[in-house]
């Protein structure tokens, strides 16, 4: 395989992505004009892409099925490599010189920051945090849907003061409120206690912290930051047939 080539293929596999480099591929070894080639996709960059590559094809006189074949090979190396399962250990609390770990502050607004289409949210009690009102402000006008899964005074039991948790996201338009129903929990005492992110079911968040002051930047509270895997997405199924099956139900705040 020539040098150029090979930058070429990496080049666009990092422009338009695997899938994009995948209908390249097909195109190529059905033998399509240049021409066709660049017709495939709208997608801005695709057309750059398929002339460069048709191009250090050319310089390297490799074959169409040679091409086409080191073309998938490039798309399925950087998708098994985009899919691959990070996991960083999170902390709230007090930092150590010795042992440089995730702050819960950060990780929290760094899942909402990334999100671009779905932002779920679990949390037992909640307090407003700027930055992460702000965070879900910013998500909100870039069109994310953001849900929040909530305890309620009622839920709580006696266990939470002051305002209700759901109040904390009042300033963020367009969020959805659910929780679990008092009357729905088969054991009594059972608490809505899941504190959790996950955005685009390729991140997930899941921490000790409440949404508070004190549990993102103050108590001591451990969690983890997944990116990639199949942990994510499974998170986000769950919280989807909890709905589903009327366990979490829809919850009005301010009369939204």
């Amino acid at each position: 395989m020539t040098t150029g080539f090979a930058r070429a293929a990496c080049a666009a596999v990092q422009q338009i992505g695997p899938d994009l480099v995948r209908t390249l591929a097909d195109g190529i070894e059905r033998g399509l004009s240049a021409a066709a080639l660049g017709t495939q996709s709208p997608v801005p960059g695709y057309l750059d892409a398929v002339r460069a590559v048709r191009s250090a094809q050319a310089e390297g006189g490799l074959s169409d099925p040679v091409a086409a074949a080191y073309l998938r090979g490039v798309a399925d190396g950087y998708a098994r490599r985009a899919a691959a399962e990070r996991i960083e250990s999170v902390w709230s609390g007090p930092s150590t010189h010795a042992v440089p770990v995730r702050s819960t502050a950060q990780a929290l607004v760094e899942v909402v920051a990334g999100a671009t289409d779905e932002l779920l949210l679990m949390t037992y009690s909640a307090r407003p945090h700027p930055p992460v009102i702000e965070a879900l402000v910013a998500a909100r006008k870039r069109g994310v849907r953001v849900a929040v899964v909530v305890e309620t005074l009622q839920g709580a039991g006696g266990a939470i003061g002051g305002a209700e948790p759901a109040a904390a996201f009042l300033d963020v338009p367009g969020i959805e409120y659910w929780h679990w129903p008092p009357g729905g929990r088969t054991h009594p005492g059972a608490k809505m206690h899941a504190k959790i992110a996950v955005a685009d079911r390729h991140a997930l968040f899941v921490s000790s912290a409440n949404i508070t002051q004190s549990g993102v930047d103050t108590n001591i509270e451990a969690g983890v930051l997944v990116r990639g895997g199949t942990a994510p997405q499974r998170a986000a199924e769950h919280i989807e047939q909890l709905i589903a099956a009327g366990v979490l139900a829809r919850l009005t705040v301010d009369g939204r």
